[in-house]
């Protein structure tokens, strides 16, 4: 599995703690390193995922923006509403989109293969059009 998918799986993890737990998004990733990089493959104890870390960070520190974001394009859905790992995915990809190099389209990708792994068909096709609603209209 390429590293940078498995960071924002890591990311995606991190923030679902996040937002469920309603604590820091620092105790969040302590969290992740203690406990649930411990159910990996491998036993050994997890480096620090650098990218995983900017991502989670990131997404957090702005999550009110991008929930704006979500919600102006996300007809007739009330982000409290929306399955906490959807909203985390479409604001971890959002973030993503906003503040890396990396191209939209591969952002989407992997936002989708998230969806595939951690939610469900219908997730998916609405992910997507929320994904590619934003990419369109990047204001």
């Amino acid at each position: 599995m390429p590293a940078r998918h498995k960071s924002r799986q890591r990311a995606l993890q991190v923030l679902f703690l996040w937002d469920q737990r309603s604590q820091s998004i620092e105790d969040a990733i302590a969290a992740f390193y203690n406990t649930l990089g411990t159910e990996e493959e491998d036993p050994a104890p997890l480096p620090n995922d650098d990218f995983m870390e900017s991502l989670a960070r990131g997404t957090s520190r702005t999550a009110k923006q991008l929930d704006e974001r979500i919600i102006a394009k996300a007809s007739n859905w009330r982000i409290e509403r929306m399955p906490v790992v959807d909203r985390n995915i479409l604001r971890l990809a959002i973030y993503e989109m906003q503040s890396t190099q990396t191209p939209a389209p591969v952002i989407i990708d992997e936002a989708l293969e998230l969806a595939r792994e951690f939610s469900g068909d219908e997730s998916v096709a609405f992910i997507n059009g929320v994904l590619d609603a934003i990419r369109r209209d990047p204001s």
